[in-house]
């Protein structure tokens, strides 16, 4: 006898095996292939630097995401990925609470998931975005993730301070893309990297017609443009000193000392005019304080003993603090600065950073989070103030220096002061609490400025990477991590012309990406 109803228990066994309950079961298998995927792709970057893994990891994220029932799902697809890769990425940050007293270490790696968490928000809205416009057409779904990726990653260097590290680009930094970040730019590169994963995605799907119209448009854009030419070679004689100052000495007492002498050693004047170069924060007193008496007079000895390595023509350009009091008292304010000073400790100019490190050289929300436990892992309860931007510094005789202390240097299109260029730039730097990898992770970043700008970038650290990078971002010369050590080198010439990006700044990789926006839209209205 067939009846014409079923039992509740009878329908309720037959929705539990449909396709749809199945994938309502399964929701996290998506998530959980992107954030392994996510993960496995952090090994493309320094200092692994397995940079084919990254379009690899590419073209499997836009799988997922076409295999993505939802908006939602895919939006928690993009998020995952982000999250794995961000977390291995940025392991570094971890160690550098090992370096301190004031929180419990394993607070490291808090911060790392915590950090992690919000800084996958950006990969998440790119995945958003190639969900929504590939639903009809695999190209079109390559095209919105790379151009979503590249805006996205635009977003993160701006959003709440901005947090601009590891922009996927970076893995090219070692291949013959690189010169083409004088012309689109670090996101605009970055684009490049998903859309070659991309199209090794339409050969998987047999979409040969659209993978070769990409691999040819990614061919012509890298090989029709010609980087600019260098100048004539200068005969400007420079000095990058690298001390190997551990961050477990750095501030600790009677340590100043110590580091003045091994500073000292390695700087002795080789016989003609040169620019000396100093780390971040190589002399840990103040080198400049506006407290009558002591303070002042302080800060005037050691101005004079770190100028003591200097000749007759010589500039040193260091890393360094100033104090400042309302009071003439109390220190109620500091910059972390370069100075540069004369062969008689007079300050030329000082450079105050402008870009400043949150939690390491200011504590957001203090009258929140200090009741909490929490400080800055700089030691010190004074923040620092910060300084104005991007500067040019014009030293008679050796040119024009623009300075970018620390990680300043990771924010692409902000670190020249376009109506003055300098003819290089200056990047001293304190890596020597990020571990193994926030180092060459770093370098490869300052790589990626020098190509973009066609500036020759010199990078001085206590414990390295210390280095010498051509205005096509090339390596002219590195010291090891952890080796004392000196280069004595000619500052490399800038291009002959301005780059298209030293021109046009992020306009030029944003074209690129809302144009990949567009181009997605266009061909998934003429699917539907």
């Amino acid at each position: 006898m067939n009846l014409p109803f079923r039992s509740s228990r009878a329908q309720s066994r037959d929705a539990a095996g449909s396709p749809a309950s199945q994938n309502e079961r399964s929701w996290w298998r998506l998530p959980l292939l992107a954030l392994v995927t996510g993960f496995l792709s952090a090994f493309a970057f320094e200092p692994v630097g397995w940079w084919p893994l990254m379009p690899l990891a590419f073209t499997a994220l836009a799988e997922l995401i076409r295999r993505a029932p939802t908006l939602k799902r895919a939006l928690l697809t993009g998020w995952a990925f982000g999250v794995g890769q961000f977390v291995l990425g940025l392991n570094w940050i971890a160690t550098a609470f090992t370096y301190q007293a004031a929180m419990p270490a394993w607070l490291g790696w808090v911060a790392v998931v915590l950090l992690s968490l919000y800084l996958a928000v950006y990969p998440a809205l790119a995945a958003g975005l190639g969900w929504r416009f590939g639903q009809r057409s695999r190209l079109a779904l390559v095209l919105a993730l790379a151009g979503g990726w590249a805006v996205t990653e635009y977003l993160r260097a701006l959003m709440f301070t901005g947090f601009a590290w590891n922009p996927v680009s970076v893995v090219l930094t070692d291949t013959g893309l690189l010169d083409t970040a004088a012309l689109i730019g670090t996101y605009g590169l970055s684009a490049m990297v998903v859309l070659i994963g991309g199209a090794l995605f339409l050969l998987l799907h047999r979409s040969v017609k659209e993978a070769f119209y990409l691999l040819f448009g990614l061919v012509a854009l890298a090989t029709l443009y010609e980087a600019p030419d260098l100048r004539d070679p200068t005969s400007k004689a420079i000095q990058i000193v690298q001390p190997n100052i551990g961050q477990q000495n750095k501030w600790t007492d009677g340590y100043a000392d110590i580091a003045a002498r091994k500073l000292a050693g390695l700087s002795q004047p080789p016989g003609r005019p040169r620019l000396v170069f100093w780390p971040e924060a190589a002399v840990t007193d103040p080198l400049q304080d506006n407290r009558p008496g002591m303070g002042e007079a302080f800060a005037r000895f050691e101005r004079r003993r770190a100028a003591a390595v200097l000749g007759p023509q010589d500039y040193l350009l260091t890393g360094g603090l100033a104090f400042f009091s309302s009071d003439g008292r109390t220190v109620d304010g500091a910059t972390n600065s370069v100075f540069t000073l004369t062969p008689r400790g007079e300050i030329v100019h000082r450079f105050d950073k402008s870009h400043l490190t949150p939690y390491g050289e200011y504590l957001p929300m203090r009258s929140f989070l200090e009741p909490l436990g929490l400080s800055r892992l700089v030691p010190g309860q004074v923040d620092f103030t910060p300084g104005p931007g991007p500067q040019t510094v014009t030293l008679p005789g050796r040119g024009k220096v623009g300075i970018q202390i620390c990680y300043e240097i990771i924010f692409s299109g902000q670190v020249v002061d376009a109506r003055n260029r300098p003819d290089f730039i200056f990047n001293p730097s304190n890596d020597a609490w990020f571990g193994r990898w926030g180092p060459p992770q770093h370098f490869a970043q300052a790589r990626l400025r020098a190509a973009e700008e066609g500036l020759p970038v010199v990078r001085s650290t206590p414990t390295g990477i210390s280095g010498l990078i051509d205005a096509h971002g090339r390596t002219l010369a590195s010291l090891p991590r952890q080796q004392p050590g000196v280069i004595n080198a000619q500052l490399p010439p800038a291009t002959a012309s301005l780059t298209p990006f030293a021109r046009f700044g992020n306009w030029l990789p944003m074209l690129l990406a809302f144009g990949l926006l567009i181009t997605a839209i266009v061909l998934d209205a003429r699917r539907r």
